[in-house]
């Protein structure tokens, strides 16, 4: 249970700890903001702004808590995001320029997708390569129904995401 005391929040023991996002409302209404040390799944049809929801925890990383990140895209290029996100008043180009975000496109053909001989070994190696680059924190993966689009089963994706 959390209690709002004169504009301080004050949580029980044994809670579970929040890593704030920065992103306004979004931590008042999560009580903290997303779960520390794990993962976040945001779902969500096509334009519902899922993407530039995770730039924007992104940017918000360094800018406001000194922790880089890692942004992993399978659909838009660099260029693609930065033209997005300036539009917002979000100079993602800068902190990639400044080390402060690592960027990394992943071009993936639905053929290169098959359940016979699908592992993320290699995505994996290049997403560790990335983190260490800048000692990232946060990290984006942009977006998974990309990355699954041609798996049909569900036990290979459960095996692979362990």
């Amino acid at each position: 249970m959390t209690k709002i005391t004169k504009g301080k929040i004050t949580t029980k023991p044994n809670k579970l700890l929040k890593c704030p996002t920065g992103i306004k409302g979004f931590d008042e209404i999560t009580e903290g903001g997303l779960p520390q040390n794990g993962s976040t799944l945001v779902s969500g049809n096509a334009g519902s702004g899922k993407t530039l929801f995770g730039v924007d925890f992104l940017i918000k990383g360094p800018t406001d808590y000194n922790e880089p990140g890692v942004l992993m895209s399978f659909e838009e290029t660099e260029e693609e995001l930065f033209k997005n996100v300036t539009s917002l008043n979000m100079d993602l180009k800068a902190l990639v320029s400044q080390k402060k975000i690592v960027l990394e496109h992943v071009i993936l053909d639905r053929k290169d997708i098959q359940e016979i001989d699908f592992n993320l070994e290699g995505i994996f190696v290049r997403l560790d390569e990335a983190v260490d680059s800048i000692g990232a924190k946060c990290v984006v993966l942009d977006s998974l129904e990309s990355l699954f689009a041609g798996i049909t089963d569900l036990g290979i994706l459960r095996l692979e995401l362990k």
